[in-house]
């Protein structure tokens, strides 16, 4: 038998029946568009992950004051003196931050000022776009000079190009401009590094932030394994320093920025995992329906397979005839389900969706695979049945 041939009658068999092939595919088209659309929310939430931390070393273990602690005595003092006894800590660097008006002429702008030691840029994974970053020299002498983030310096100059050799007014002080940093987007505590500026440390503690500054160490263990030993080293140097007895609370807390990107992670994979089952759920109840459909129709056309074998079909031709049926019927819901999946994809941008290339081979693939797999044994039964007994069938 002809393939073009067996592959008109497989087409015309559907087409007879519009409404029960609809209702058929109806399955395929919900469970493959759900899977398109599960896939994309799970990329589009990998994607953001790894935005908010891309900053930040795999190794940073990052301590703030105690919010249950009052007067707490973290301060950039801690820095030199954890680095300076511990094994398993390499690197760190001290950062404070509060907010502050920024004015350019008649623009005024409420901003997050940094105030950062020099090698808070190169821990953090900071570049500069124009001009050139903080030096020792700046934070010694309290120089009044900021580098501005790639969006703030946008939105005063027009151009970050132009910003480089200008000034901004901080409060009541001049800073010179001697820097714009390359764009970077949001940071993973809820602010933005492009909408931040950053002053040497010094010069952000005295002149501008004073008490109302909040600061931040960030130190980076050696190696990856041994940072848990890192984390418990540095709790214990800062309750010496601090000279906390046993039984007294800490007035700082600890993160782990590596264990809440796996922790992020693996709750993102959760709940994609669990999405994908319903929808595999939905895929494989919409099969059991195509099996019974192709069921009632091998009943429905008994008489005709009898007809087919008495003027020379083969078993396999037979076979062929409904699974390709069944396949069609699955691979037709399957293409309408990955249409409708893309087209749901910017509705969900608020769920951070985004497109992709591995769900449509995703949900074609179980098209495809629903159809052969439920549309074989009908299709089976269709071939073996007895030319004699199939024409006598009313």
């Amino acid at each position: 038998m002809i393939r073009f041939e067996m592959l008109t009658m497989a087409w015309s068999a559907l087409v007879s029946n519009k409404f029960r092939t609809l209702l058929s595919m109806l399955g395929i088209i919900i469970g493959v568009s759900t899977v398109i659309s599960v896939v994309g929310i799970g990329e589009g939430a990998k994607q953001q992950i790894e935005e908010q931390y891309k900053n930040l070393s795999v190794t940073s273990i990052i301590v703030f004051p105690s919010r249950g602690t009052a007067n707490s005595k973290l301060s950039v003092e801690d820095l030199p003196f954890v680095l300076a006894k511990s094994q398993f800590v390499e690197n760190g660097t001290a950062s404070i931050s509060g907010n502050t008006t920024v004015s350019l002429g008649k623009e005024n702008e409420n901003v997050s000022l940094m105030g950062v030691t020099t090698n808070y840029f190169e821990i953090s994974n900071l570049n500069v776009a124009y001009g050139e970053l903080l030096t020792e020299a700046q934070d010694s002498s309290r120089a009044k000079v900021v580098v501005l983030g790639y969006a703030i310096a946008e939105t005063l100059f027009g151009t970050p190009e132009s910003a480089v050799g200008q000034s901004v007014t901080l409060g009541r002080r001049k800073f010179d401009v001697i820097g714009v940093l390359e764009e970077n987007g949001s940071s993973s505590f809820g602010t933005s590094y492009d909408d931040s500026l950053y002053a040497p440390f010094s010069t952000a503690e005295k002149s501008v932030l004073g008490d109302k500054a909040q600061i931040r160490l960030v130190f980076l263990g050696r190696e990856i394994e041994t940072l848990s030993f890192a984390e418990e080293e540095i709790i214990t140097l800062l309750r010496e320093k601090h000279k906390l007895r046993d039984g007294k609370e800490d007035d700082f807390r600890v993160r782990d920025p590596g264990s809440m990107v796996a922790s992020a992670k693996e709750s993102t994979a959760t709940m994609s995992f669990l999405l994908t089952a319903v929808a595999t759920i939905v895929l494989i109840v919409s099969g059991i329906g195509i099996m019974n459909v192709m069921f009632v129709t091998v009943a429905e056309r008994t008489k005709e397979i009898g007809v087919l074998k008495a003027i020379g079909a083969q078993q396999k031709d037979i076979l062929e005839q409904f699974l390709l049926e069944s396949v069609i019927l699955s691979l037709v819901g399957g293409i309408i389900g990955i249409i409708l999946g893309q087209l749901t994809i910017p509705l969900l941008n608020d769920y951070g969706a985004e497109y992709s290339f591995s769900a449509i081979l995703l949900g074609f693939g179980f098209s495809v695979l629903v159809g052969v797999f439920f549309g074989f044994y009908p299709a089976l039964k269709a071939s073996r049945l007895d030319p004699v007994d199939a024409l006598r069938s009313e």
